[in-house]
């Protein structure tokens, strides 16, 4: 029976409370030039070391996804919890890119994956990519052929399935049922005779295993009711299993955290880690995200990048507080900064309940983001968009922003050209007539509403909704008593005059 003996919801204050271990706004405008760069370029510094014999102590976690799509809000999520506690714990945060699938993993994904997490604000401590690392995991493969804990077998997929189609109609679980495990010597030498090259099964200890997860508390995994897993293809390729632990036992990982999907994979790894002789790192894994009513996540939803997310003009403070917030006991609500965010992370808060992602949440705390920013913080990106706009124009319109490429839009009410919207003829002629001469400031709407409506009689929605479609041809907008004077007097005269300017 394997057991991690830790307190439930434990919280590592220091480096010396950890286990001890055994025995040792589009992609292409982003100009990243400090991201590692493509397989065979990456400058050696950016490389983790530990692996190599400088390994470093203390609290180190790992984000480690493959370069076969882009990242979407699930990984993002992954990747901030990560990132959150080892800042946390004043630890390390790795990046380890699993492209050991040869088939699907691309060289532009990594690069998305470096770009989208350098946008997003998550530093890698140290980077490593599971491609250069076959000598790593053919030494554990070895280790563990040699204490009989990896076995071949030589049944087909056709044959397996035959099987496990009759264990079903059987009502038996689709357990493997280890017939590999009494092929003779004599029998294997027919088989590979034939041209059967056999696939590498990890034999399970076929009992309990058990660990305190510090979101989930204490779980129990009886691997008695899990086949033997498949470490090893038939045509010598690795899956998944083997080199995750590998590298978690190679670069030191103190904490795996992740998600609640991968909870029965743990019970088969820990006993991978046990069989290697290393020690057993503690494992968080949280719920899973859902739709805003509990439903499960569409595909449009679940897939949604962050390449996408960024080419809709989401800030990156604004998903990271919705990410880390998202399924815990605190208020999805603002921070001023990452560093807020590491402060206030604890797992206690995690809760069991899945986590909603709700995308109309998000963009309303991306409006508050950009409410709240000062002019300073966006004036070169508003340059970036082609708004040669200063302060006064971004307070104007800033409490009108969704997204900061909106402004854009907004710009053309103050440069133009505006077709006006005449409602009401007669009252927009009078205040032709009644347009003060410059210069203006936030009180000549007030003074000169004032005098139109002394004029004409008119009040309220009757005095101010001509006089916004004229000057705005638009329902609604910014405040015009900041706008008016960004207009000026030519351009308000024109309008009024129902002419475009």
């Amino acid at each position: 029976m394997s057991l991690i003996p830790l307190p439930s919801r434990i919280r590592f204050a220091h480096a010396s409370h950890l286990p001890h271990k055994r025995g040792r706004k589009t992609v292409a405008e982003c100009e990243l030039s400090f991201l590692p760069r493509l397989r065979g370029e990456v400058p050696s510094e950016h490389f983790a070391s530990e692996a190599e014999g400088g390994g470093m102590s203390g609290t180190i976690v790992r984000f480690a996804p493959s370069p076969t799509g882009l990242l979407h809000v699930g990984n993002a999520r992954t990747a901030m919890l990560n990132w959150l506690f080892a800042k946390k714990e004043s630890g390390k945060f790795l990046l380890r890119i699993d492209d050991t699938d040869t088939e699907r993993s691309r060289p532009e994904y990594e690069r998305a994956v470096l770009e989208d997490l350098a946008w997003f604000g998550l530093t890698h401590d140290s980077f490593a990519r599971q491609s250069e690392r076959s000598e790593a995991y053919r030494s554990a493969a070895e280790k563990l052929k040699a204490s009989g804990r990896l076995y071949p077998a030589y049944e087909s997929a056709a044959e397996l399935e035959r099987r496990r189609k009759r264990q079903i109609a059987m009502h038996k679980p689709p357990v493997y049922d280890r017939a590999a495990l009494k092929v003779s010597p004599e029998e294997r030498a027919r088989l590979e005779g034939e041209g059967r090259k056999p696939h590498w099964r990890f034999k399970l200890s076929q009992t309990k295993v058990r660990w305190q997860d510090l979101v989930r508390g204490e779980v129990e995994i009886d691997t008695a009711h899990l086949s033997d897993p498949v470490l090893i293809r038939e045509d010598g390729r690795f899956l998944y299993t083997l080199p995750s632990v590998a590298d978690d036992v190679d670069f030191n990982i103190s904490h795996v955290i992740r998600g609640e999907d991968h909870v029965t994979n743990t019970a088969v790894q820990i006993e991978i880690f046990e069989a290697l002789g290393a020690a057993v790192p503690v494992f968080a894994h949280f719920p899973l995200l859902v739709g805003a009513g509990g439903e499960a996540l569409s595909k449009r939803i679940g897939s949604l990048s962050l390449q996408e997310i960024r080419g809709d003009g989401v800030e990156p403070l604004a998903l990271a507080c919705y990410l880390a917030k998202a399924g815990t006991s605190d208020a999805i609500e603002l921070r001023p900064s990452l560093e807020a965010l590491v402060q206030e992370f604890d797992f206690a808060k995690i809760g069991r309940a899945p986590a909603h992602f709700d995308p109309a949440e998000l963009t309303g705390l991306n409006a508050k983001l950009l409410h709240s920013l000062p002019y300073t913080e966006v004036r070169e990106r508003l340059a970036a968009l082609g708004i040669p706009a200063d302060e006064a124009f971004w307070e104007a319109v800033k409490a009108n922003l969704t997204h900061l490429c909106d402004a854009k839009d907004l710009w053309m009410l103050v440069s133009g050209p505006v077709t006006p919207i005449v409602e009401d003829a007669a009252l927009v002629m009078s205040a032709a007539e009644l347009l003060p001469p410059e210069p203006w400031d936030e009180s000549t709407w007030g003074a000169w509403t004032k005098a139109v409506s002394e004029s004409t009689g008119a009040k309220g929605r009757a005095l101010f909704h001509p006089l916004r479609l004229a000057l705005t041809g638009r329902e609604s907008g910014p405040e015009m008593k900041k706008l008016l004077p960004l207009i000026g007097r030519e351009r308000a005269l024109a309008r009024v005059q129902g002419e475009t300017a």
